[in-house]
């Protein structure tokens, strides 16, 4: 027997907890009409022009704003109606609504306005206002969302958690509004916005969609109306994605060319953080040392001399070593796994699904048109193509072809010659290859290739056997054929084809007889897995070297993985009809993966990888679906955060909803301007902005006054000296670099930074062109 703890009831038949899951929903929505009718209110909110009816202690209750503002000593706290400044009306209605309803809607219309009231924040709760006996520093981080209080020798630190209704969460539902819509055309404009906002989240992944697509974003208007501080921002990035940094000082041309009367006095300033030594001395002297603006500037021609001294004395490298000498290390895509159609639960199927190894998720994606079964899969132009195969009633010639950057399946791909299923399709020298197969009647040594630019299949000599369920891998400028089956028997001969002379000649054969086995070229070796002999599936390996022109056997897989399963109704006219295809053998960041199959009972969804110094293999996941028959193609992973395809196209695909999300938004910066409380070291101190030196001093304000104070500039501190009692005094955000000094608050004052909104504030420089920007978004 237990000993039973004191106060604790024992368990009776007479007794039954409940928890009503209904009853949070049904009390919100009652309190809401009650909103609605006007009824019980006990507040009207004025913002703008509107009258917002609602109640003080839901209020409270949902916001850390509001309960200061009604629990405290402030005016406020004993008014019925209370005016809200600095929030945009329509903002405001929603986001009082989501109190009520925990519903909000976010779309192009509203989510400038949204995102900035979510940011409205309070800083100082009451544990910080009792340390304001002392003397308080408080230091604004617009970059990175925090406050930092100084009292003393002590530091508390606040990550501005205390926002006006819950807008944490509102303030994340904006950003990932705003993630789907980057594009080229308009990922600067969101940056700022997100910078102006304290965004953190939407700041980074905007810089790295930035840096990763900066070949295009350099081609929009948007970046030749930046402002010189995000230009260097920019283009001094490590990660910046170029071929050349010839690439980086076309675009820097193309800036200051833009607007040269007032540019070219920034542009030695922007050249240092162009990398001129890693120009090819052509380039230096030809274009970079003969263009007429730099030679006019003392400071970019020191800058070639740099350069040119540093190509020309390759003994002193290691002694000038520096920023511009450091190559780029752009952040490089990986590459993703995308399993295509194949046969499931007795039916062939057309869904497709991608596998990125670095997560080791399996994420569905668009399907295709038709159902394919025997497919053959291959990449050509970082295009996915999906050639024949059988749809569950007839033999296939149709292709289709996928692109990871819209999740899309394009029908527009000239048909091969004859209907194909069980095909072996590869890539060589930029054409897809389509090898063997069968076509309902009989097995095939036809082989045809096609032209991506005349959209043209063409065929080229035929094998000198009948393959079906043959593997096909390109190494050395050959196209290797690989097993399979000639109607009778599974085949262990290997024959390569010779482009250069139109030709096929065998090679050694295999060890084993295989058919609908799985290929790959992976360390210069073709390795062969898996398939089906004449009496049973296999799990074994082995791996062909071209020079020595031998086989040899490596560790088996951890199960039988063939493409072939026989025991399902055949259809007509074949009386041994079988879903046929490889099972999937590919290379995916240097790692060698075989996927699917059937061991013999059951159609297997799952993947086992090859470790090379441990020779031998392991599991490492499952694919969302079994498949038999389904083809495997590797590519590059598309620029990736919480949707896997690139918004490089301005089109994405949400994996829970399946449908496609395609950005409508124009740049922030078309209706926008990010506003800067206090001009950036960048910008010129003009009245009423106070000079570097000055300082600013503001009288004691009376009692129940309220005391807004504008920022100052970057160096300077701004002094307020103690205000009254029961004062509030309101400051807007410095800016970032500045720093707020506030002499001795008495205990019980409040203390309120606001971020600064577009009234009363100073726009950067640029950004009034910015605002007449035409939307490029597709």
């Amino acid at each position: 027997m237990g000993e039973m703890v004191i106060g604790e009831r024992p368990p009776s038949p007479a007794r039954l907890p409940h928890t009503s899951e209904k009853h949070p929903r049904v009390t919100l929505g009652e309190l809401n009409v009650l909103r609605r009718h006007r009824e019980l209110c006990d507040v009207v909110l004025n913002v703008g022009s509107r009258k917002i009816f609602a109640h003080r202690v839901i209020l409270s209750a949902c916001s850390p704003y509001f309960r200061a503002m009604f629990t405290g000593e402030l005016a406020e706290s004993r008014q019925t109606e209370v005016t809200i400044r600095d929030i945009d009306e329509v903002a405001m209605d929603l986001l009082i609504d989501f109190c009520y309803t925990s519903h909000i809607v976010v779309e192009e219309a509203n989510v400038q306005t949204l995102l900035p009231a979510g940011l409205f924040n309070v800083f100082m709760d009451k544990c910080m206002r009792d340390a304001c006996e002392n003397a308080v520093v408080v230091q604004l981080d617009n970059v990175n969302g925090r406050v930092l209080l100084y009292v003393d020798d002590a530091l508390l630190m606040a990550e501005n958690e205390a926002c006006l209704l819950q807008l944490a969460e509102i303030q994340d539902i904006c950003c990932e509004f705003l993630k789907r819509q980057l594009d080229p055309s308009n990922c600067l404009g969101i940056r700022a916005f997100a910078d102006t906002h304290s965004c953190r989240e939407l700041l980074r992944i905007a810089d790295k969609f930035t840096q990763h697509n900066f070949q295009e974003v350099m081609e929009s208007e948007e970046f030749l109306l930046l402002p010189v501080s995000q230009l260097v921002d920019i283009i001094s990035s490590d990660e910046l994605n170029v071929r050349s940094e010839e690439q980086v000082f076309s675009a820097v041309m193309l800036w200051v060319k833009y607007n040269v009367s007032e540019r070219r006095q920034h542009l030695a300033q922007v050249l240092q953080h162009v990398r001129l030594p890693l120009l090819s001395p052509k380039f230096l002297v030809g274009t970079v040392g003969s263009d007429l603006l730099v030679r006019s500037d003392e400071a970019c021609r020191d800058l070639v001399d740099e350069a040119k001294n540093y190509l020309l004395l390759p003994q002193e490298r290691p002694l000038m070593q520096g920023p511009r000498t450091r190559p780029r290390k752009p952040t490089r895509r990986g590459e993703v796994l995308f399993a295509v159609g194949g046969w499931c639960s007795g039916d062939a199927i057309a869904s497709v699904e991608r596998f990125d190894p670095q997560s080791s998720d399996w994420k569905m994606v668009a399907p295709m048109s038709k159902r394919r079964c025997g497919v053959g899969v291959a990449v050509l132009n970082d295009l996915l193509y999906a050639v024949g195969g059988h749809d569950g009633q007839s033999y296939l010639n149709s292709i289709e072809r996928y692109d990871p950057q819209t999740n899309q399946w394009s029908c527009d791909v000239a048909p091969t010659t004859s209907c194909r299923t069980s095909v072996g399709v590869a890539v060589l020298d930029g054409f897809l290859y389509a090898v063997g197969g069968q076509d309902g009647v009989q097995c095939l040594n036809h082989v045809e290739r096609y032209d991506p630019k005349e959209n043209k299949w063409s065929k080229v000599a035929p094998m000198t056997t009948r393959r079906l369920g043959v593997a096909v891998a390109v190494l050395g400028g050959f196209l290797y054929a690989i097993g399979g089956s000639d109607g009778q028997c599974p085949l262990n001969t290997v024959e390569r084809y010779d482009p250069r002379q139109n030709k096929w000649s065998p090679v050694s054969p295999m060890s084993t007889r295989r058919k609908h086995l799985g290929c790959a070229v992976f360390n210069n070796l073709i390795y062969a897995v898996g398939g089906r002999d004449d009496c049973m599936e296999l799990s074994s390996a082995e791996r062909y070297n071209p020079h020595a022109n031998t086989w040899s056997p490596i560790v088996a897989m951890t199960s039988r993985r063939s493409g072939e399963f026989a025991g399902h109704k055949p259809p007509p006219p074949l009386k041994d009809y079988t879903c046929k295809q490889q099972v999937g053998l590919a290379v995916v960041n240097g790692q060698l993966y075989a996927v699917g199959g059937f061991d013999g009972t059951a159609y297997l969804k799952t993947i086992e990888v090859y470790d090379t110094d441990q020779n031998q293999w392991r599991l490492c996941g499952a694919m969302n679906y079994r498949r038999l028959g389904g083809g495997v193609g590797v590519m590059r992973a598309p620029q990736t955060e919480n949707y896997f395809w690139a918004f490089k196209r301005a089109e994405a695909y949400c994996p829970k909803s399946s449908k496609e999300l395609k950005p409508t938004i124009q740049s922030p910066l078309r209706e926008y301007q990010p506003t800067v409380l206090g001009p950036s070291c960048q910008q010129e101190l003009t009245p009423p902005w106070p000079s570097r030196e000055q300082e600013l001093t503001v009288p004691e304000p009376s009692k129940d006054q309220e005391l807004i104070v504008q920022g100052s500039s970057r160096d300077q501190e701004l002094t307020v000296p103690k205000p009254s009692r029961e004062q509030a005094l309101t400051i807007p955000g410095p800016s970032r670099h500045q720093e707020l000094t506030v002499h001795r608050l008495s205990r019980d004052q409040q203390l309120t930074v606001l971020i600064p909104q577009e009234s009363k504030s100073l726009p950067p420089q640029g950004l009034k062109e910015i605002k007449s920007l035409p939307s490029k978004c597709r």
